[in-house]
């Protein structure tokens, strides 16, 4: 089979090894004429991100680079960044790297031309209708791990660097014009990373096929997605030059991110207030915290998991899919305990409290008081 492809749902997605000699011409596309690209110090001097810059210099867009972008973003680099993206009079933005990087370039663009404070336009309500649409700027993404999915999202994750709380900033526009999948930018991820992406497209995809939301489209996207993962995954993980399963996982991590437009749950709800007060990183925290998430919604979930159990060739229905979850974080290196992750002396009360506060809760099978989040916490630890 040969992996590639032009796809155009959620948005123009140029797909497949090599691609990223098209970065130019998706800049075109785009509409940019005088792109930043942005990313995070890890890939800043790495030769996937200069040889990009050097095509994007030989095609006559300029060579300019924004690297400060913390493993996850805040506040504080978004100020950093707009004030470089607006003292360099750029015209869109190359979103390039993991999560973290695509994340600040998304906001980057996207309150460019804004006037009001970034936490006017949180995901509450209809609060990104605050925002001028004449002053959102044009995104060519980039994505260089596969995992968030934040190439085909309309959203980003911005750390409060006051309050210690991750928000999620949204508007419909937010999502790339153009998106740039090549599985050969994925192959000098540490195995690590590679293990705690991978796992974090499998969290999207649980989560989505778990939340009681109707949206049969996204339930077949994730179903489908965690197959990918679960075939694919281990390959990557073992070899990471193997390119078809590179190419697999980037597949699965736009379908993860697809397909959690039917709801998040418990996992991202205990990892985002995790990750930004203790600064792990996120598909690691996603994928510590699965299992006992997995046992908190059983109930509700154990004849939709013993489905896909079915599906992906796991015997045992849903504790069969439960042990599967154990054996693939054993066989990466994840962290069992939040504690092993690098969690010292939490603030269980505080970390409760964001968690309920997170949009994610909202879609999970099993009511989240309390009560049963703090026990949740305990139990992580």
């Amino acid at each position: 089979m040969k992996l590639v492809g032009n796809w155009n749902y959620p948005t123009p997605i140029r797909f497949g090894a090599g691609r990223i000699s098209e970065i130019a011409d998706a800049c075109a596309a785009a509409g940019i004429s005088k792109p930043l690209l942005v990313t995070d110090r890890g890939l800043a001097s790495m030769e996937i991100t200069t040889r990009t810059l050097d095509l994007l210099e030989a095609a006559g867009l300029g060579r300019a680079m924004f690297s400060e972008v913390d493993p996850n973003p805040s506040d504080k680099n978004v100020e950093a960044g707009l004030k470089a993206y607006r003292d360099g009079g750029y015209d869109g933005v190359v979103a390039f790297g993991g999560g973290s990087g695509l994340d600040l370039a998304k906001t980057l663009a996207f309150m460019a031309g804004q006037t009001r404070p970034l936490w006017d336009f949180e995901d509450i309500g209809d609060w990104w209708t605050r925002a001028d649409p004449a002053g959102i700027h044009p995104i060519v993404a980039v994505p260089t791990t596969a995992g968030t999915g934040s190439e085909v999202g309309r959203a980003a994750i911005i750390t409060n660097s006051q309050t210690h709380e991750k928000k999620i900033i949204f508007h419909p526009k937010m999502l790339p014009a153009v998106v740039i999948c090549d599985p050969e930018l994925t192959v000098g991820m540490p195995a690590f990373i590679t293990a705690g992406t991978g796992l974090d497209a499998f969290a999207h995809c649980v989560e989505a096929f778990c939340s009681p939301h109707y949206h049969p489209m996204s339930q077949g996207i994730a179903l489908e997605g965690m197959r990918l993962v679960k075939e694919y995954l281990p390959r990557a993980y073992a070899d990471g030059t193997d390119i078809e399963a590179r190419a697999h996982m980037m597949s699965a991590a736009a379908m993860g991110a697809t397909a959690f437009q039917k709801g998040l749950g418990a996992i991202h709800a205990l990892s985002h207030p995790i990750g930004a007060v203790h600064h792990t990183h996120h598909g690691t925290t996603n994928a510590v915290c699965m299992p006992a998430v997995l046992q908190f919604n059983r109930e509700p979930c154990e004849g939709t998991l013993a489905e896909a159990a079915a599906y992906l060739g796991i015997d045992g229905g849903f504790d069969g899919f439960c042990a599967f979850v154990d054996a693939l974080n054993a066989s990466m290196g994840i962290p069992r305990t939040l504690t092993e992750l690098g969690v010292v002396d939490p603030d269980l009360d505080a970390l409760t409290r964001s968690a309920l506060n997170d949009p994610s809760t909202g879609g999970n099978p099993v009511e989240m008081t309390f009560e049963n989040t703090r026990a949740l916490f305990e139990q992580l630890l």
